[in-house]
């Protein structure tokens, strides 16, 4: 027979994330547009470095240069011709850890004054969920444990040897 049980495990959260963007639209001359944005996309960085956030907790998340169309308006023409594109939108996302909670709030309005217009994904979080997946993990372990032998004594039956052990997360919000 098989039986399943859960464990949870709380943790305080030991670190802040959040993503900034910096997204330029403009004409047609992408590198015009990608000097802009990396400029600004620079600017906010030194920032986020300037408040003590070290290099491994600053990544690129995301970085596109996505074509803006003119499309034709049907209700006046019987034949269209195709789409043309008016100009371009680079959009590049960066991904920030805090570890200095105190910190959170200058740096979400700092990147902003820098240069970023999109400040998304303000989360808490646990760095390494390490140590708290494995208590939710031993607690769950001894509960399917206690849960067996109750199920043995009432069936009159021996316990054998356990052959498998399947697990399966779910997180909770913070």
């Amino acid at each position: 027979f098989s039986v399943s049980a859960e464990g949870k495990a709380t943790a305080i959260p030991d670190i802040a994330q959040f993503t900034f963007s910096v997204i330029t639209e403009g004409g047609t001359k992408t590198a015009d547009l990608q000097k802009d944005n990396t400029d600004r996309t620079n600017s906010a960085i030194a920032f986020v470095k300037g408040m003590g956030v070290t290099d491994k907790d600053i990544k690129t998340q995301y970085y596109s240069v996505d074509p803006r169309y003119q499309y034709c308006d049907y209700s006046k023409k019987e034949v269209c011709e195709l789409p043309t594109i008016l100009g371009y939108t680079i959009t590049n996302t960066v991904s920030v850890k805090v570890r200095d909670f105190e910190k959170v709030g200058n740096l979400l309005s700092g990147v902003v004054s820098k240069g970023a217009n999109s400040v998304s994904q303000l989360s808490f979080t646990i760095d390494d969920p390490t140590s708290v997946e494995n208590e939710a993990r031993s607690q769950a372990i001894s509960k399917a444990k206690e849960k067996a032998v109750a199920i043995a004594k009432a069936g009159n039956v021996r316990l054998g040897k356990l052959l498998s052990i399947q697990e399966g997360n779910s997180y909770e919000p913070y």
